[in-house]
């Protein structure tokens, strides 16, 4: 793992903090039971063989 060789700086640290953007996931709609639902593009084959369930 990579170590730090210096001290950084508390502003430095910041600024690098501030650049981190959170994004939300991008939703896709699929048809469960007959039931349209938008659910996380990462997860429609988990939907679709029934390993999870939507909720609402």
């Amino acid at each position: 793992m990579a170590v730090p060789k210096r001290k950084m700086s508390r502003s430095n640290t910041r600024h690098r903090r501030a650049q981190w953007k959170a994004v939300p996931p991008a939703l896709v709609p699929i048809t469960v039971e007959g039931v349209r639902h938008l659910v996380p593009q990462n997860l429609v084959k988990a939907y679709e063989r029934g390993l999870l369930r939507p909720e609402g």
